[in-house]
């Protein structure tokens, strides 16, 4: 009988650094099996309402996502099912036309800020990570990122960090801290905690072979 895939959760707040963890141990075993699960992709479907409303939504808040279909796919790939990924479209803050085909693999990387915050995802994965970074080092890496990545200026970002992604980082992401298996400070920088991490996926991935 085949082995369930292997399912490695990481979280932290925008900006930690926890793309950067996940890209560093998927990178270390590119050539293997194993894929990355990007919550962000997984943003509601706003097509019915107008630009000027899609711009209203709070895309820190756990409502803000479509995790049944998350959970749906999620289950899918332990299942060894291939699915099709949404695509999110951030300059229309609607999901795009698009889809990406996904096989399944041994190992699932799941990678998003509210991840933890399910007990329905919780429950699918067998590592918690929580990458923990500094709030200044956040907002500075966030601002950097949307003013070049998303065509955000750059009073919109701190307006944003200020009244949304701040306030609902304290309600919502930082609570879920307690559930980690394992503590990342400092993010992607971690060199130590990122080979601690590589040396466990390997491990998983030989007993699976």
């Amino acid at each position: 009988m085949q082995n369930k895939p292997i399912v490695v959760g990481v979280t932290g707040g925008s900006g930690s650094g926890k793309t950067s963890v996940s890209k560093a141990i998927y990178d270390h075993f590119t050539g293997h099996s194993i894929l990355m699960l990007e919550q962000d992709f997984y943003y509601k479907d706003q097509a019915e309402m107008a630009f000027e409303e899609r711009l209203e939504t709070n895309y820190d808040h756990p409502l803000a996502f479509d995790t049944d279909l998350l959970i749906r796919h999620l289950k899918q790939l332990l299942r060894y099912e291939p699915i099709d990924k949404p695509v999110y479209d951030y300059e229309l803050y609607t999901r795009s036309s698009e889809i990406i085909h996904q096989e399944p693999k041994e190992v699932i990387i799941l990678e998003g800020i509210l991840i933890l915050e399910d007990p329905r995802l919780r429950d699918l994965m067998d590592i918690k990570v929580y990458v923990d970074t500094d709030d200044d080092i956040r907002i500075l890496r966030r601002m950097v990122r949307d003013v070049n990545e998303r065509g955000r200026t750059m009073e919109s970002v701190i307006e944003q960090y200020l009244t949304v992604v701040k306030p609902m980082y304290q309600k919502f992401i930082e609570p879920t801290k307690k559930y980690a298996d394992i503590i990342i400070p400092e993010g992607g920088e971690n060199k130590v905690a990122i080979d601690l991490m590589t040396t466990k996926v390997a491990t998983i991935l030989e007993a699976h072979l």
